[in-house]
């Protein structure tokens, strides 16, 4: 039996301000619990709590059954080994016993005398203890599901040569095969093609273990979450609701939540205003009538009583992104593309996109999706200048053979991917607003400040862009792209690091988009908008389809 119990949770952030706010909830055994809510309302500060890598200000949070954590960098390492990113995730004492063992090979290999055999034996023994050896056994399975080698061939393998799908795919592959009976996962799928979500769904579909989630795929949430932990927006910290079924009726049963709170909150309103006239009438009366005098008081005490008591649970407050995509009129053929092949990555291929046109292109990691997005961006083989790029941003050259060519009017706006922006480092969102660049034209600053406050970026604007979570620097460059004139819109993955409520937005600023959209994605959810598919194969085609194709790349 395995749970998770959070119990009246507060937290308040170095500078005084509270994020969490009496914090309670129990994600009972064998439930699959995603946890959403907008991004940096304290979703990883919550994780973080329960993996007691901090502590609460108060509360208490406890579990029962052993617990393993996929913290938010797996995906992203660059330093050490195959061997070093599974023990990120392994029990600390045998993360310790293999430190140790290490630093007693080192040490023999540089002094082979009596101290240092027998420290390295007694590390081997300790290594032992700790459930090394049998841990080696499953990590050999591990590396075979995932990467198709045992573990003695990829052990030493840098991991900064694995992709980031790789990498969380072998730590997910050992944390389902674990003897941790709880597991608390940060974003397992980021990073992740569509077949490596779909195994993903499949293992929290049949695990007997307790998990708890953060993700922002609406189509794996759909499909694995049993409950659902949101966190809601309060002025005075905030606050937490669990919905007892899937996603797929979490967003009916928060409205129906919504509706009951706001009748609540009327019907106190209306009992205060009631209790107020009461004492009111009965103190007049009662200076003219001394019997009246206790109904009086009687009065005054139920007053006092109710307004102690306080008002019923206020309606949270709804993040309200408010995405203004614009667009404008092009040419019939927003793109040619004849003979268009992509050294090394694709064969030759022809594609027309079609003004209003929404393109997703899929296909599986490194098969050439982002290598045609920043040929497009860069304004096709050989660009007019009216086809040259928004922004500052340097778009790297692909190399290609063939044509791709733009029409007329076609602008196009790049969302990038990795929010790599040299142009952006070290300024804040106010000050790139109001000086605008070569294409955009700067804002006042009040009217720079409405436009952040519409994408829920107004307590940023200080901040320099680098220091921004990875869903703030998203609705940036989103906002970026409205204010560009962007006609088209080349869209690297741009549901990737995007809250729900966030990704709602953009789907309905791209509805109300007057010009083309392609996208590169991996959202199920998000590409149920599009129009036709660009299918990129590992075998190098390209192909177009009426509908989504997820597998067999």
């Amino acid at each position: 039996m395995s749970h998770i119990d959070v119990q009246h949770v507060s937290y308040s952030l170095p500078d005084g301000r509270v994020l969490l706010d009496d914090i309670t909830f129990r994600i009972p055994d064998g439930a699959v619990a995603a946890l959403v809510g907008p991004n940096g309302a304290g979703k990883t500060t919550l994780l973080r709590m329960i993996a007691a890598d901090i502590a609460p200000d108060s509360g208490a949070i406890v579990h029962s059954g052993r617990l393993a954590v996929m913290r938010q960098f797996i995906g992203q390492m660059h330093e050490g080994t195959v061997r070093d990113l599974l023990l990120t995730v392994s029990p600390t004492l045998l993360r310790n016993a293999a430190a140790d063992l290490d630093a007693a090979e080192l040490r023999l290999m540089e002094t082979d005398d009596e101290p240092s055999q027998m420290s390295y034996a007694g590390a081997i023994a300790d290594f032992g203890d700790a459930g090394g050896y049998e841990a080696e056994v499953t990590w050999d399975v591990v590396s075979m599901a995932a990467m198709g080698e045992n573990f003695e061939t990829v052990r030493n393998r840098r991991v900064s040569t694995l992709s980031g799908g790789e990498q969380k795919r072998i730590v997910l592959e050992y944390l389902f095969r674990g003897v941790e009976e709880v597991l608390l996962l940060d974003e397992p799928d980021n990073y992740l093609d569509v077949p490596g979500k779909i195994w993903l769904e499949h293992q929290l579909k049949t695990t007997a273990k307790t998990v708890l989630l953060i993700s922002h795929d609406r189509e794996l949430l759909n499909q694995a979450a049993t409950h659902v932990v949101s966190v809601e927006l309060g002025a005075a910290g905030n606050s937490v609701w669990v919905h007892g079924g899937n996603f797929d009726s979490f967003h009916e049963a928060r409205r129906e939540r919504f509706s009951r709170l706001e009748e609540l909150r009327r019907r106190w309103d209306e009992e205060l205003i009631k209790l107020r006239a009461l004492v009111l009438t009965l103190r007049e009366k009662a200076k003219f009538n001394d019997g009246l005098a206790s109904r009086y008081q009687a009065a005054v005490t139920r007053l006092k009583k109710f307004e102690e008591a306080g008002p019923p649970l206020e309606v949270p407050r709804e993040q309200n992104v408010n995405m203004r995509l614009h667009g404008g009129r092009t040419a019939k053929r927003a793109v040619v593309a004849e003979h268009l092949e992509l050294t090394g990555l694709t064969e030759a291929f022809d594609l027309e996109i079609w003004f209003g046109e929404r393109l997703a292109v899929l296909g599986a990691n490194g098969s050439g999706k982002s290598h045609l997005l920043r040929l497009l961006a860069r304004g096709g083989s050989d660009p007019d200048i009216e086809h040259q790029p928004v922004g500052e941003v340097a778009i790297p050259e692909v190399a290609h053979s063939g044509s791709v060519r733009l029409g007329s009017r076609v602008r196009p706006g790049w969302f990038a991917q990795t929010h790599v922006r040299p142009d952006l480092a070290g300024r804040t969102l106010l000050e790139v607003l109001h000086r605008g660049d070569g294409r955009r034209v700067g804002l006042p600053r009040e009217l720079a400040a409405r436009a952040l406050d519409r994408y829920e970026l107004a307590a940023a604007g200080e901040q320099v862009f680098d220091t921004l979570s990875g869903g703030q620097q998203a609705r940036f460059q989103i906002l970026l792209l409205e204010l560009s004139g962007a006609t088209m819109l080349l869209l690297d993955e741009p549901t990737d690091n995007l809250d729900l409520a966030s990704a709602e937005a953009l789907e309905i600023g791209l509805n109300a988009f007057d010009g083309s959209v392609v996208a590169v994605t991996h959202d199920r959810w998000f590409a149920r908008n599009f129009d036709r598919f660009l299918i990129f194969g590992r075998d190098g085609s390209v192909a177009v389809s009426d509908e989504p194709v997820w597998s067999g790349w």
